[in-house]
């Protein structure tokens, strides 16, 4: 088809993947006039609407569908190009696309950051922040190059790599320090406080305390880490955190911490990232970098 281009591909994908022209085109970084106009261009070319376009979001036609899944695999192939490039040149270097899941980032990944800049003074990480299953996604359709999850995720296109375990500890009131610590069944019976639904941790930490596919009845939910051992703090109730996060989320709180007795539990943080990206040997030696200094 001549006259179509990489660019109005990839707003087109921007705009499928932010169903709204406003935020695709913050995403891409222009103006939404602009936006509109390359849509309509590429309408013109396949002489049918793409988009049904509201003023709340817009949703594709049968062709923008046809299109978009096209346009995802042409994308995911022009980065793979770049990267073969980029693995053919030797040290790695330019843009590494970055993605942590919350109960990661503002602990371990200063520490990442440090090490890989050490090992690669060229390197320019572009970070995201989200949780398991967006950066999992972001990974298939080539917007991230790899990301600091739990493991496992268990998606057959994605390379596991393990870093490090770490456990979970009992965050409840000071005024409970000398308390026994409960039971993973003592804990269905008390006020359990968790993030909210999608964030792995809540899931891990239900697991552990065996509701299997019953939601605790005294069940109460924040948005991060912070907030619920702000809440313990306050006398709300008890709560699980990975060890990583106790000195940074503890230090100004009124609460108490301690560790579970064994079998206590455990969750192993990876690196995940496209079995098909040419730079899979240098993603190696990046986890193998963050792994010694994980330890």
């Amino acid at each position: 088809m001549i006259g179509l281009t990489l660019k109005q591909l990839r707003y087109f994908e921007a705009l499928a993947r932010h169903q709204h022209f406003r935020r695709a085109a913050e995403a891409c970084s222009i103006s939404q006039p602009a936006l509109s106009l390359q849509i309509k261009e590429l309408e013109g070319m396949f002489g049918a609407p793409l988009v049904e376009r509201s003023t709340r979001q817009i949703r594709l036609t049968p062709v923008g569908e046809g299109l978009l899944q096209k346009a995802r695999q042409i994308l995911l192939a022009v980065e793979e190009l770049d990267d073969l490039v980029r693995a053919s040149k030797g040290p790695l270097a330019g843009r590494l696309r970055l993605g942590v899941i919350p109960t990661v980032a503002p602990y371990f990944l200063p520490t990442i950051i440090t090490a890989l800049s050490r090992r690669f003074p060229e390197l320019d990480l572009k970070l995201r922040e989200a949780m398991t299953q967006p950066l999992v996604d972001d990974l298939l359709d080539g917007r991230l190059d790899l990301a600091v999850v739990a493991l496992p995720v268990s998606e057959r296109a994605l390379t596991e790599f393990a870093l490090f375990e770490e456990g979970f500890l009992l965050v409840r009131p000071s005024k409970d320090a000398g308390k026994p610590v409960p039971t993973a069944e003592r804990l269905q019976t008390m006020r359990l406080l968790l993030l909210e639904e999608g964030h792995c941790f809540r899931d891990q930490a239900l697991s552990f305390c065996q509701f299997g596919a019953n939601q605790p009845r005294q069940l109460m939910e924040g948005s991060s880490l912070s907030t619920l051992v702000q809440m313990v703090g306050a006398g709300m109730g008890v709560t699980l955190i990975p060890e990583m996060a106790v000195g940074l989320e503890t230090r100004s709180a009124n609460v108490s911490v301690s560790p579970f007795p064994h079998p206590r539990p455990l969750r192993t943080i990876g690196m995940i990232w496209r079995t098909t990206n040419p730079l899979s040997d240098q993603l190696m030696q990046i986890g193998a970098i963050i792994r010694a200094v994980g330890q």
